[in-house]
Order: C-alpha cells, then structure tokens, then sequence
C-alpha cells in the first residue's frame, strides 16, 4: 500500500522558501523590478501603493515608481540609489520568498556579500541600452565567489529599445561566454521591464519572439532543494536545553540549526572535537517529535547516552566528520576601513564556535572587475577580498566553502569594540 500524501490527507505542504539577492548597477532599475513584484504579485497593502502613488505624483512623474516601495532609508532616496541592504518578504500561492535587495556601487561591496551570502539564487539586472558593464560583470563574478547556485540575468529596459531581440541576443551572447569562466551552475536569461510589466510576472506581448519563462515562474519553480549537503551530517550546537521542570525533569537536548546531511533517530554520531559517540534518541521540532531532520531546520536532538555537549560543539556521522583544523586558509572579504595587515589579532566565529585567529599572511588580493590576483599587496582595504592565511587557538570544525556554506564560513570581529570587520570563505 504506498504511504498517504499531503494531497490525499489534506494536511497542508509546508510551503517552499527561496532566498534571492538582487545586484545591478546604479539606475538599472532593481528597486522599480522588486516594487513590480511586490506590486503584481499582489503583495503590498492598499495604503503603501497610495503612499507610493501621492509620492510620484509630488514629484511630477506620470507613472507609479515602483522603486519607492523599497529605497526605504532617506538618504538612497534622495540620491536615487541603494545603499543599505534591504530585505523583503512576500509570498505567492507557490513559494516564499525573501529578497536581499543589495546596492550597486563599488564601495558597498561588503554589503553586497552580506546580502548574497544566504542567497539560493541571485539576480543581475543590466541596462539594455548600455549592455554588460564592469560592475554587471563584478557582481557576476561575487555571486560566483559565494557559490550562489543559481543566476538569472534580467535585462532590463527593453521598452527603451523598442524590445528588440537583436539586442537581447547580443547581452545573452556576451555574458553567457562571460560566464564560462566562472561558477555558475544554473544561468538564466530574461529580457524584462520592470517599469512597464514585461516579464516579470505576466507574459509580456511585445516581446513574441521570447519563449522562455517570465521571471516570476521562473522564480517560482526553481528547483533549490538539491542545492543544500543532504549527505555529510553537520549540526553545529546551539545551545543545550535543560528545562529543569516537574514535566521534563530529565530532559537535556541540543539546539541548533542543521547544517548539512540527514539527521533521523538510531544513527550513530560522534561529537566533536571530544569525538564521544553515541545514537540519536530522538528529534525535536518545537513541541513535537519528529522522524527525520535537514538543512536549514532548526530542532533538538536527543542522545541515547550523557555525554558531554556543549554550545561550539559539531554532531556528525562517526565515519563522515570534518577534520579539526586551526590553519585556516580563506578568501576575506574586508569590511572596515583600517586595513587587515598580517600578524593583526581578531575574534573568529565559525558556526556556533569563538575563538581567536592570528592573521599569518596575505597571499594575494582579487580584482573582482578582472579576475586579476595582485601578489605584492601587503593589507586589503575596505571592499577588497584576497586569499588570507590564519591561524586559530581553538580548532574550528569546518568544510571547504565549495562543499557547505555554514560550514566553509566564518567572521572576522574587533575585538576593542565587538564590530565584524571581515567574512570569509574557507578554500578546499
């Protein structure tokens, strides 16, 4: 007899999520897609579009703008442009989603990398009267560095170029050949207008000779689930809970968010760094049990015996455990304006483990526009990323970045004053 569905019982599926970061360069119209998206995807209340309309009109446009609905800080309206990263939340019958809306400038790097870090796609806007530019081809080449899995190349505008596919073909030829020197699993092309409608959530009608998908499908129906490690186990401990109550007494668990692998009762585990062993009693998911556990879930796992766990700790399978390592060798990005030097002294925070890491050396500096590694640097400046050497005083549990990304990063903080000033990606 095969086992019951959602759809058969009636039970609701829990609804998929997708993380996607936005980049683009200034004026290639980010804000206005979001604020299209928001807008037709029926997902902004009647008061903010009214908000948003009197604002327009106050300023003399003859259109809605759109990207009101997003450049919330006062100054990037001012300026027109992005600086902050600024997340939002909407849904469709289909999917959730969460958007990073990042800045385009070169000098807000880091708040780019911030942004797309958890991303499970990212989205690159160009201007089709201007084609590719060095920050299109910048950001291309950040979002290949973080390993976001999927890229959609939106080019935008196409009403100011009388949607021509002749000039949509030749942006789809360019970067597609860009794009074969970097990571990119998943690429995309989509000719839109975010101003006008076209493609972004409705199928656009000056544009026949366009067969693929509308963003919003293709948004919708991108497949992120086989992206994430369902093979090597990692959960790194939160916290353990300890109730102390008449009703759990004897209740002790371990909370935090799994990073990789499949996690069910009876599998045996090692914790390290002690490397005690045991099995997995059992599995919590707010107040009930449940039989199997996966990334991103964040649950309670019991153990059958009492061994020592504490927050910084890894549970992983007893034969597919990552190595402890305290030389750690990584690309930074640098967020602060006093420059990383090698032999500077910093807090690092892998996962749910502190410590402190010793900068040993500055292998080289990236030039994210060319690809060009600069060896003769000494330090990496605000916005810069390079190859650094580090070493730790605790030993941190991790993975190559290219394998997990919880795993395979970590930040860099001031100790003086408690601030990140760097994130990095460990190499394999």
């Amino acid at each position: 007899m095969s086992t019951p569905t959602a759809e058969m019982t009636g039970e609701k599926k829990p609804m998929d999520l997708l993380r996607f970061a936005t980049a683009g360069s200034v004026d290639d119209g980010k804000s206005t897609l979001i604020g299209r998206l928001l807008y037709d995807s029926k997902s902004i209340f009647a008061d903010q579009l009214e908000a948003v309309e009197a604002t327009s009109s106050a300023k003399g446009h003859d259109y809605v703008d759109l990207s009101l609905l997003t450049d919330g800080l006062r100054s990037e309206r001012e300026q027109g442009i992005t600086i902050d990263v600024a997340y939002r939340y909407f849904a469709t019958p289909n999917r959730k989603f969460i958007i990073a809306d990042t800045p385009g400038h070169v000098q807000y790097t880091r708040n780019m990398v911030t942004g797309a870090s958890t991303a499970d796609l990212g989205l690159v806007l160009v201007d089709a009267r201007h084609g590719l530019t060095e920050q299109s081809r910048r950001h291309a080449v950040l979002l290949s560095l973080l390993r976001v899995p999927h890229l959609v190349l939106c080019v935008n505008k196409m009403d100011l170029v009388d949607y021509s596919e002749e000039v949509y073909e030749k942006i789809h030829a360019e970067f597609t050949q860009f794009a074969t020197k970097l990571n990119i699993p998943d690429l995309a092309v989509i000719p839109i207008s975010a101003l006008k409608g076209d493609n972004v959530v409705d199928r656009s009608e000056s544009m026949p000779w366009y067969s693929g998908p509308t963003l919003m499908h293709h948004l919708e129906h991108v497949h992120v689930a086989s992206d994430r490690d369902l093979v090597d186990v990692r959960f790194p401990v939160q916290y353990v809970v300890r109730p102390k109550s008449d009703e759990h007494h004897d209740y002790r668990g371990y909370a935090g968010q799994v990073a990789g692998g499949v996690l069910k009762p009876g599998d045996e585990v090692v914790v390290l760094p002690s490397g005690m062993t045991s099995k997995i009693q059992g599995i919590d998911l707010f107040d009930q049990e449940i039989d199997e556990a996966f990334p991103p879930m964040s649950v309670t796992i019991r153990l059958e015996d009492d061994v020592d766990v504490s927050r910084g700790d890894m549970i992983a399978r007893v034969k597919n455990a990552p190595s402890p390592s305290q030389d750690i060798d990584a690309m930074v990005c640098w967020m602060t304006t006093t420059p990383l030097k090698p032999r500077q002294k910093l807090a690092i925070k892998h996962t749910t483990r502190t410590g402190r890491a010793l900068v040993k050396d500055i292998q080289y500096r990236m030039d994210v526009n060319t690809l060009h590694r600069d060896q003769d640097t000494k330090e990496l400046g605000l916005n810069e990323i390079g190859r650094v050497q580090l070493r730790t005083t605790v030993p941190l549990l991790c993975d190559p970045y290219s394998k997990n990304r919880t795993t395979g990063s970590f930040i860099l903080i001031d100790e003086a004053t408690g601030v990140t000033v760097g994130a990095g990606m460990i190499n394999g």
